[in-house]
């Protein structure tokens, strides 16, 4: 029976008068795809309904955070038990003290730590320590990588504006897009090329360690292991993007799990529980530049907040003291990938999957994907049909080919092997 939206449709109609888009993110808007977004209206488990009450396997997850799954009982009830003593106080508390020792006890690099709202200020904030400790202007970026809208880093993006076709944005200085250079990821000579053309003028080189946000791309460990060596001699600061990757691919992201350290880390998502936060940290010798320790300004009346730093301690207490997660969702995640692939070599269509852990995407081209110009071949129209043939089956993913699905512990071993299926059966009616 086809899924009705007529709920949906009013509530985008109406939302379109208020709200430019009428999404508060253009991710959400399915202009990739076509059609209306479906309005959300609860979520359980691996569960979520909308508005007229359909029901859908999440592999958005909040794009990234509910890797526990929706509603988990030990986050609900750590914010239920916070929101009766209060909600936010603009004044510190211990919650964040045991976040941020937990963080650091976590994650490889991190030795001291500042949070932050969301992944935009905490990337922001990474690269005016980077700039202030090393007195240089230059950003290093990669194209495809996306780190959030701030005006470095609306340069070649990817996500939302490589889906809707802007390669930079409106609105953005020039003297703040001349900050940032852009380099091939996964091509080491691409950054060498600019450091050498730019001698001594590079405060960092950023990048998302496993990219996200052009579709799941996994670095080659050459690549991660020459960017160390080359910010090292070069006096340049390394950042890893780790707002999708931190906490997801192992206990201490993606840094632990290719065993390369950067200088500094910007955090989100999972530390939050679910709830906005953002965070980033790394040396003490460049996180004391930071006010008020050091000279470098930046602050956030609601960062640390007390309903976020509960819930996210609720949820990284559980992934550090249930390791073996880690690994039921690479198995997961094996079951999904090894599926679509097996049928797309079996019938001969052009379609490719990546992953690490359990975060991947279904690229619709024949070719592995490594950089951004091979990302952009894809057959974005053939991915629309397949995402909304598997959306009418009850089956969510991200409403664009230049996203990552991600899964959860919370889905279930039938949940996946259920998912597994129709992916593959959708590509045959996609191809048909």
């Amino acid at each position: 029976m086809p899924l009705t939206s007529h709920r949906s449709d009013e509530l985008f109609r109406l939302s379109q008068e208020l709200i430019p888009g009428g999404v508060n993110s253009p991710a959400r808007a399915f202009k990739a795809v076509g059609g209306t977004p479906r309005f959300i209206a609860r979520a359980q488990g691996p569960m979520i309904w909308d508005e007229d009450g359909n029901g859908y396997l999440d592999y958005i997850g909040s794009w990234g955070p509910m890797i526990l799954g929706h509603g988990h009982p030990a986050i609900v009830e750590a914010v239920q038990r916070q929101a009766a003593l209060g909600m936010s106080y603009g004044a510190p508390t211990e919650l964040e003290f045991r976040m941020a020792q937990l963080v650091c006890a976590m994650v490889p690099s991190v030795e001291q730590v500042r949070m932050v709202s969301s992944g935009t200020e905490a990337t922001m904030s990474a690269i005016r320590v980077a700039r202030a400790a090393t007195g240089r202007e230059l950003v290093i970026k990669f194209e495809g990588c996306y780190h959030g809208h701030g005006d470095a880093f609306l340069s070649k993006a990817g996500s939302g504006m490589a889906t809707l076709g802007e390669p930079t944005s409106p609105g953005v200085p020039r003297g703040a897009a001349a900050c940032t250079l852009n380099a091939r990821y996964n091509d080491l000579s691409s950054v060498q090329g600019l450091v050498a053309a730019h001698p001594g003028e590079v405060a960092a080189v950023i990048l998302e360690p496993v990219v996200g946000n052009m579709g799941c791309v996994v670095p080659t460990r050459e690549f991660l292991a020459g960017l160390r060596e080359l910010c090292t001699r070069e006096g340049i600061v390394l950042i890893f993007d780790e707002v999708m990757t931190g906490f997801r691919l192992a206990p201490g992201g993606a840094q632990e799990l290719f065993g390369i350290h950067p200088d500094l880390t910007t955090l989100g998502k999972v530390i939050g529980g679910g709830l906005p936060v953002g965070a980033y940290g790394g040396r003490p010798d460049l996180m004391q530049v930071v006010s008020p320790a050091g000279p470098m300004y930046q602050a956030g009346t609601l960062s640390g907040n007390p309903l976020a730093m509960a819930a996210g301690l609720a949820q990284l207490e559980h992934l550090n003291s249930h390791r073996d997660i880690f690994a039921a969702l690479d198995a997961k995640g094996a079951v999904l990938a090894d599926a679509v692939l097996s049928r797309a070599k079996e019938r001969g269509y052009p379609v490719t999957v990546q992953r690490v852990g359990s975060m991947g995407t279904v690229f619709f081209t024949d070719k592995q994907v490594s950089s951004w110009d091979e990302a952009a071949t894809c057959d974005t129209k053939r991915f629309g049909r397949w995402f909304w043939w598997l959306l009418e089956r009850g089956v969510y993913l991200p409403c664009a080919q230049y996203e990552a699905y991600f899964i959860s512990a919370a889905h279930t071993s039938e949940d996946v092997s259920r998912t597994a299926s129709l992916m593959a059966e959708g590509l045959d009616a996609v191809f048909a």
